[in-house]
């Protein structure tokens, strides 16, 4: 195709993709806006931060991934008309995901007992640990809102999810400041009271969404029809068995940072707070690209349904081209403003000055990190998920954390060797979910265009 051609494609993904992009900026913005704000407390706060962030990020991502089973399932229905069976996938949702929030809940809550012997420094631990019990709080809050995001998304409204995360960011914002500081009669908790911040902003999430939905004429007939349905043991199966290869497959790519965030603490404190502002950097970035990978999703279910093979294959290939016109752009920022970024979060110039030096690496995995995530988008679409959690785990694990240790340690390249790991995982993850795609698409137009 050329150039002209793909323009409607663009258009399309991007009316999908930005309310999108927001939200998950908005969702990400949390933990900056604690490291942000922590930060102004101290250096200790802000590795303490890090710390209890990326243990618990673990729990969280995999609750997220879970609700992503509904998506593609309710996108399809959609995409055919059948309102009723699109419905019932909301009441399931409801049900399964609930249910896996207190079991993840109670899951994270006895990782609480481990936090001691994960190699952190004593006063990191103790920083950490209040805080973390406010993030655990906040989670079956967090996936009731997910399940509302991920079904509403599926059948293509991607801006109720952005309107709730900005004003809760918004929320977030102002709790953080009555109780990291002390203000207004408020005690000072530091760190703790970002906690409270983010779990008092979590809890009305879920809330505000039912709220709009209420409200709005379209879209209330889904909470009502969804009411009267009922919870089928083989809706559960399905949900479940597309949700929890998502689950895996992002888990496993978190956990293969957040090992590399336990790494880092071996290294010192100072090594610790730079990794976090960084990482902090590269995901807000990401989000981008994320918002682009679930309008992917979108458009992908809902030709599956319509049975459009070439609009979808069009689609899929102008959402590759978007990401990659981004994550050049953000990597071009991250090397031109590597001493800049890092001051938004710190007044430590030894922070300052490693947080750049990793950004310069992270300028080159955001190439690798927008291309695997936009493929996976396409893929979910297509409800291929279980050969990308195997292909995920090749890369993050079995390559990418061997390899950060390897430079990390026996090579002593430090804190940039981690983020060496980090790049080479993303790369072998970008290459082999273009190639399950590929093949895919191969599939796809071998039935739909025989001969």
């Amino acid at each position: 195709m050329k150039f002209s051609e793909y323009i409607p494609y663009y258009r399309r993904n991007l009316i999908l993709a930005f309310p999108v992009i927001l939200s998950q900026l908005g969702q990400v913005s949390v933990s900056l806006v604690d490291n942000a704000m922590v930060g102004r407390v101290g250096t200790l706060e802000l590795a303490a931060a890090s710390f209890a962030n990326n243990v618990f990020m673990i729990g969280m991502i995999f609750g997220m991934g879970i609700t992503f089973g509904i998506t593609p399932l309710a996108g399809q229905t959609y995409g055919k008309g059948e309102i009723r069976q699109t419905t019932q996938w909301l009441k399931n949702g409801i049900f399964t995901y609930l249910i896996a929030s207190v079991f993840l809940t109670l899951i994270m809550l006895a990782v609480y007992f481990l936090l001691p012997h994960l190699g952190q420094t004593p006063e990191v631990t103790r920083e950490a640990q209040p805080y973390y019990l406010w993030l655990c709080a906040s989670m079956a809050p967090f996936i009731a809102f997910f399940t509302f995001k991920q079904f509403f998304e599926g059948i293509g409204n991607t801006r109720m999810a952005m309107t709730i995360t900005l004003a809760s960011n918004a929320v977030n914002v102002f709790f953080n400041y009555l109780f990291i500081y002390g203000k207004w009669g408020f005690p000072e908790l530091g760190l703790e009271g970002a906690g409270v911040g983010t779990f008092i902003s979590r809890l009305i999430m879920p809330l505000f969404f039912v709220l709009m939905v209420m409200r709005n004429s379209r879209y209330r007939k889904y909470l009502i029809l969804a009411h009267v349905q009922k919870i089928r043991r083989n809706d559960i199966l399905r949900l479940l068995k597309i949700g929890l290869p998502i689950a895996f497959q992002l888990i496993v790519e978190m956990l293969s940072f957040s090992i590399g965030a336990v790494m880092m603490g071996w290294l010192g404190v100072v090594e610790l707070a730079a990794h976090q502002v960084a990482i902090g950097l590269a995901s807000f970035t990401y989000m981008i690209s994320l918002g682009i990978s679930t309008a992917s999703t979108i458009r992908v279910s809902h030709m599956m349904g319509a049975r459009d093979f070439r609009g979808m294959r069009n689609a899929a290939n102008a959402a590759a081209h978007l990401v990659l016109t981004f994550m050049t752009l953000n990597a071009l920022m991250f090397v031109v403003l590597r001493y800049l970024l890092p001051q938004l979060f710190t007044a430590d110039t030894a922070v300052i000055d490693l947080a750049a030096k990793l950004l310069v690496i992270a300028a080159v995995f955001q190439l690798f990190d927008g291309l695997q995530v936009v493929m996976l988008g396409i893929l979910r679409g297509l409800a291929d998920v279980k050969v990308p959690m195997f292909l995920a785990f090749i890369a993050y694990l079995i390559i990418g954390i061997p390899t950060s240790w390897v430079f990390a340690f026996p090579l002593e390249l430090g804190p940039s060797g981690i983020w060496i790991g980090y790049l080479v995982g993303l790369g072998v993850a970008g290459i082999l979910f273009n190639i399950r795609f590929r093949k895919n698409l191969k599939s796809i137009s071998a039935k739909s265009f025989p001969g």
